[in-house]
C-alpha cells in the first residue's frame, strides 16, 4: 500500500535506550568518560585556566643603565665607566657593553702603506696598484706605486687615514672588570583589559636601595639589578670567552598574572639565551693638532650586546570562557557514547542484533489510511487496557 502524500517528511524520531551488557564497549565507553574529565579537569581548568579571560597584549614601558668602572693601558692609560662603555645612552631595549677594543691612535689622512692582511692591496710592481681604484676591503684609494710594507711583502701605497688600522687583538681582555658592571632593568607592563599595571622594581623611598642589591629570585625578586658576569653564566656562556670577541644575549621577561590572585603574586620570570658570538663596530674620535693637522683615534670595540624583550599575559575570571570550556567538555561525553554506538553498530560481532534493536520503526494501528485522525481515532476506541501501539521494545 503506497505511504502518506508527504513521505518521510512528516515522521517523528526518537532516541530509544538500549542496554548492552557488552563488557569490552562499556569499558571503552567509561575510559572515553574518564579522558573527558580529565581533559576539563587537568587541562582546561588547571593547566590552561579556561575559565578566565586573558590580555596577551600588555603595554610595555622599559628603562635600562649601566653602572661600573673599569682601567685599560691601550691607548695610554684609561679609565672607563659607563658613559664610554655603553651604547646607546639612551636606555633602551637593545644596549652594547664594551668588554674588549683595538685601538688605533693619531690617526691623519695621507699616504701610507695597504695593511698586509688585505689581499686585494699586495703587489710585486705599480702595475699591480691603477692609480684611483680603491682597495677591495681596505683602507683607501690606491695611488700607483707599490711599496715595501715590511722585510717580507709589499703592498699598495694608499690615501686614506695612516697610518692603518691595527688589526691585532690583545691576548687579553682589556677591560676584563666589565665583568661587575651591573645592569638596571626597570620594566613595567599595564594590561589594558583589566586596568592593571605591574612594576618589576620594589616602590620604595629609599634611594640607596638599588645601590646595594642585586638579583635573587628567592631573597630579592624586586631588585632588577644584574650583574653582567651572572648573566653570561647564566646564557651558557664563559665571560672571559665571550667578551674577547664579543656576542649578543637575549634578556626575556615574562609575565603570567593571575588576577583572581593577590596583585604581589604578580612577578616576572627572568631568562637569558645566547643569540649570536663576534659582536664588535668600529668608532672614531677627532681631534685637531698644533699645526691643525685633523687626527682621529680609531677604535674596533668588542662587547656583548644585551637584548630585552617583554611577554606576558594576565588572567581572570570570567563566565564567558567559562561556559565554553564546559560545553566543550560536554560535548566530548556526549562524543564518548557515539564512538560506543559505532563500535556495536559496525565492528562488534553482534552488530546486525544490535542494528535491529537500535532502529527499530514504531507502526501504530491504523497508521495504513494514511491519517493522523484514523491513528487516533484507532486509539480512542481501542479496548481498555488493550496494547495497540508498539514503539521499539515496548508497547502502549
Amino acid at each position: 500500500m503506497p505511504g502518506p502524500p508527504c513521505g518521510s517528511l512528516l515522521d517523528y524520531k526518537t532516541a530509544k535506550f538500549s542496554l548492552t551488557r557488552n563488557r569490552r564497549v562499556g569499558l571503552l565507553h567509561r575510559l572515553l568518560q574518564l579522558s573527558a574529565l580529565g581533559y576539563l579537569l587537568g587541562w582546561v581548568l588547571l593547566m590552561r585556566k579556561g575559565y578566565q579571560e586573558r590580555d596577551a597584549a600588555p603595554r610595555v614601558a622599559m628603562v635600562t643603565k649601566v653602572k661600573g668602572a673599569a682601567a685599560a693601558e691601550a691607548a695610554g692609560r684609561r679609565l672607563w665607566d659607563a658613559a664610554d662603555l655603553t651604547w646607546p645612552p639612551q636606555g633602551e631595549n637593545v644596549l652594547f657593553l664594551v668588554t674588549n677594543f683595538i685601538a688605533t691612535i693619531q690617526q691623519a689622512q695621507g699616504t701610507c702603506p695597504e695593511s698586509p692582511s688585505v689581499l686585494d692591496g699586495m703587489c710585486t710592481e705599480d702595475a699591480d696598484c691603477p692609480m684611483g681604484n680603491p682597495v677591495v676591503h681596505g683602507n683607501g684609494i690606491k695611488t700607483g706605486k707599490c711599496l715595501m710594507f715590511n722585510a717580507t711583502c709589499s703592498t699598495c701605497e694608499i690615501y686614506g687615514w695612516c697610518p692603518v688600522e691595527n688589526g691585532t687583538l690583545p691576548r687579553k681582555l682589556l677591560l676584563a672588570e666589565t665583568e661587575n658592571f651591573t645592569l638596571f632593568i626597570k620594566n613595567t607592563v599595564h594590561f589594558t583589559k583589566f586596568n592593571f599595571s605591574k612594576c618589576n622594581a620594589l616602590q620604595t623611598t629609599d634611594p640607596s636601595y638599588f645601590k646595594t642589591c642585586t638579583y635573587d629570585p628567592i631573597f630579592n625578586p624586586s631588585c632588577p639589578v644584574f650583574r653582567v658576569r651572572d648573566m653570561v653564566e647564566a646564557a651558557g656562556e664563559n665571560f672571559g670567552d665571550l667578551a674577547l670577541l664579543g656576542g649578543s644575549i637575549r634578556v626575556l621577561i615574562e609575565w603570567n598574572c593571575d588576577l583572581d590572585h593577590a596583585a604581589a603574586q604578580c612577578q616576572p620570570q627572568y631568562s637569558f639565551s645566547l643569540q649570536d658570538t663576534r659582536y664588535n663596530f668600529r668608532t672614531a674620535s677627532y681631534y685637531w693638532g698644533s699645526q691643525r693637522q685633523l687626527y682621529r683615534n680609531l677604535l674596533k670595540l668588542y662587547g656583548i650586546r644585551f637584548e630585552v624583550s617583554v611577554h606576558g599575559q594576565a588572567g581572570k575570571f570570567s563566565i564567558v570562557p567559562t561556559a565554553v570550556s564546559f560545553g566543550t567538555s560536554i560535548a566530548f561525553f556526549g562524543a564518548a557514547t557515539m564512538v560506543c554506538d559505532l563500535v556495536l553498530l559496525y565492528l562488534d560481532a553482534k552488530a546486525d542484533l544490535y542494528w535491529k534493536e537500535k532502529f527499530e520503526e514504531g507502526v501504530l494501528a491504523g497508521a495504513g489510511q494514511g491519517s493522523a485522525e484514523l491513528c487516533l481515532r484507532a486509539a480512542l476506541e481501542a479496548p481498555q487496557g488493550s496494547k495497540t501501539v508498539s514503539v521499539g521494545s515496548s508497547t502502549v
